[in-house]
């Protein structure tokens, strides 16, 4: 008889013990029976929400890890071999994303998309698209690099540079991974890849049905498709020659899962270049601080496009202001299009000046403090650090006022209202109204082909869509964006502000319209994210990313005084800890969600493996979720 360690996929348990009389391959498939009660000494930990067995004996899949001497306790039989396998890079992958993100093996494993082992096949022929001087010197720059970030203004041509790299890995028989932040970029990747691979790829993301899932497998195993373009859940297919990464706007927020393990598929892209020897490119026009602080890059300025931008301010709150109206209805009457942008704003609400527009930072922090109105105070949610509201501006004595809030389907109705008499078609562009590929594809084609005046959308809108005929990019509220409780509130809002902007003019000449109180920052950078890339490594220095990381533990409860106990409890340990800081805890933002209570420890350190090692006391107990590396803060 021998014996295996196992790792039940999906499953929150510590690594089993079964037998088998047969010999087994390591990181192979198979079946095996877990029972309600685990037998004397082999521990079980179940722990959150995660799957539980039945009270009869259930049947599940399993990775064999290795073979180990007979244990002491009685061990179950493995049912059968499934003949489906997990790589080598595969389960590197899955054991750095358990330890950093503090994630038990087993449920990780069940992420990732098993298969036999197959080989692959060069591809000959393909097309090669036309770079420029500027565009070549850049791939250039790329080939001699491990990693590297392509920071490229809006239609200065990355995509092609991105075709060039593809299609030399291609012709010598390696597989090419190209991820996206979301689906809403795919609709016009796929028509660009397709001019030049048609055939030869497939697109991989949530919204693919499951049958088209098996189909894209069944057609990476025959080792005829070599690139993969998607979205971060693409990282875990099984790649036989995996031998480049492209990472495109790899400064978006969606590849961050929001669920547990709570990994950054930007981060994982860079951990498989350096562990397994894959080159790894990031490209963007507005490239997150800490990959341009950390990654060597080419800048590559211009576009293609003969546009020209006019930027126009309305400092005013969130709201359809006369700027606003009039700025449409002109558009409206040249029989020229539009969009809105709506930014995704804070869960929770701070106070503006109605004179200045400023907003009230903690003094410890140098972030904007949050709004409680039940408890008529002003709070920190990084270091806890409370005051009374202000009822006047510190800066310049004004009045302060509660921002206000307005989704996308009110301002619909506030446009058709408002602009009544020129009868525009007004289209909502979001995750609400966006639920399949069908209904993107649908809505872009009808506001390319000008059956649609005004798109108005939140963060779907920004992406990289080709927009025909834009002569109007308006952004609404930015203010409640720029002055949210984070310390990347200014490096993601004038990202935002340049995405939405990169949206109009590109054919001739546009207009973009900023809705903000502070005028002057967005008029300093706009047209100059280099510069406040360099200005604000110099504010980050020694408080925050790249300099310095974060960990967010979050204790949920429906016993207030349970979770508040223990959020005290894990404060006191982590005070011990050297080289660890504790930069607050307490209620979070959102305090009550779920019918549970919530709380938080914020720690920060320069040193990973002490983060880590905190992560993974914290980990211990159920209540705890584990953010390593976090964007929110709510």
């Amino acid at each position: 008889m021998r014996y295996y360690e196992l790792a039940l996929k999906g499953y929150y348990l510590g690594n089993l013990i079964y037998q088998s009389e047969e010999e087994l391959e390591i990181l192979s498939e198979v079946k095996v029976e877990l029972k309600a009660k685990s037998t004397k000494k082999q521990e079980v930990n179940l722990f959150k929400s995660s799957p539980k067995a039945d009270k009869n004996s259930k049947e599940l899949s399993a990775i064999v890890l290795k073979e180990c001497e007979k244990p002491e306790f009685t061990t179950q039989n493995i049912l059968a071999k499934t003949g489906l396998f997990i790589s080598k890079e595969q389960f590197a992958l899955a054991e750095f994303i358990s330890s950093y993100y503090a994630s038990h093996l087993g449920f990780v494993l069940h992420f990732f998309e098993y298969m036999k082992p197959y080989t692959c096949k060069a591809l000959k022929g393909l097309k090669t698209p036309a770079l420029s001087e500027k565009q070549n010197e850049a791939l250039s720059f790329i080939k001699s690099q491990k990693s590297s970030l392509l920071f490229a203004d809006t239609g200065a041509g990355k995509t092609e540079i991105y075709i060039a790299l593809i299609k030399e890995y291609l012709e010598k028989g390696e597989q090419v991974l190209l991820l996206m932040p979301e689906i809403s970029l795919s609709p016009q990747m796929q028509k660009r890849l397709e001019a030049y691979f048609k055939g030869h790829f497939f697109m991989w993301h949530s919204k693919i049905s499951k049958a088209k899932k098996q189909k894209a497998l069944e057609a990476l195993a025959n080792g005829e498709i070599l690139l993969v373009a998607g979205a971060r859940s693409a990282l875990f297919l099984p790649f036989a020659n995996l031998k480049c990464i492209i990472v495109d706007e790899e400064h978006d927020n969606s590849y961050k899962a929001s669920s547990n393990p709570r990994y950054n598929a930007r981060d994982l892209a860079l951990f498989l270049g350096a562990k397994r020897g894959i080159k790894v490119l990031l490209g963007s026009a507005t490239p997150s601080l800490t990959s341009f602080a950390k990654q060597p890059y080419f800048r590559l300025k211009g576009t293609f496009f003969e546009s020209k931008k006019e930027f126009i301010y309305d400092e005013s709150e969130l709201a359809l202001s006369g700027v606003v109206l009039r700025e449409l209805r002109q558009t409206l009457k040249l029989k020229k299009q539009a969009i809105v942008f709506l930014p995704t704003r804070a869960n929770f609400r701070q106070i503006l000046c109605k004179n200045c527009g400023e907003t009230i930072k903690c003094p410890f922090c140098s972030v904007p403090m949050s709004l409680h109105l039940q408890k008529k105070a002003l709070k920190c949610h990084y270091c806890g650090f409370t005051k009374a509201i202000d009822k006047t501006c510190p800066s310049c004595g004004g009045l302060m006022l509660e921002a206000q809030k307005m989704g996308t389907a009110e301002l619909c109705e506030r446009l058709n209202e408002a602009l009544k008499e020129l009868s525009p078609s007004i289209q909502k562009f979001d995750s609400d109204e966006i639920t399949s590929m069908t209904k993107l594809n649908a809505i872009l084609k009808d506001f390319n082909e000008r059956k649609i005046d005004i798109l108005i959308g939140t963060s779907m809108l920004a992406k990289g869509h080709d927009y025909h005929s834009v002569s109007l990019s308006v952004i609404l509220g930015l203010d409640e964006y720029l002055f949210r409780a984070n310390y990347k509130a200014k490096e993601e809002s004038l990202a935002l502000a340049m995405q939405v902007a990169g949206r109009a003019g590109r054919k001739g000449f546009a207009k973009v319209l900023i809705q903000t109180r502070q005028r002057a920052f967005f008029e300093e950078y706009i047209q100059n994210y280099d510069a406040f890339l360099q200005d604000e490594l110099e504010i980050r220095k020694g408080l925050y990313p790249p300099f310095k990381r974060l960990l967010r533990l979050i204790i949920e409860d429906k016993n207030q005084k349970k979770a508040s106990m223990l959020c005290e409890k894990l404060a006191l340990e982590y005070k011990k800890i050297t080289k660890l800081e504790l930069v607050g805890y307490g209620a979070c933002a959102l305090e009550f969600i779920n019918a549970k209570f919530r709380f938080y420890l914020l720690l920060r350190s320069k040193d990973y493996a002490v983060l880590m090692k905190a992560a993974t006391y914290a980990f211990s107990f159920k209540e705890v979720i584990v953010d390593m590396d976090p964007i929110d803060f709510s």
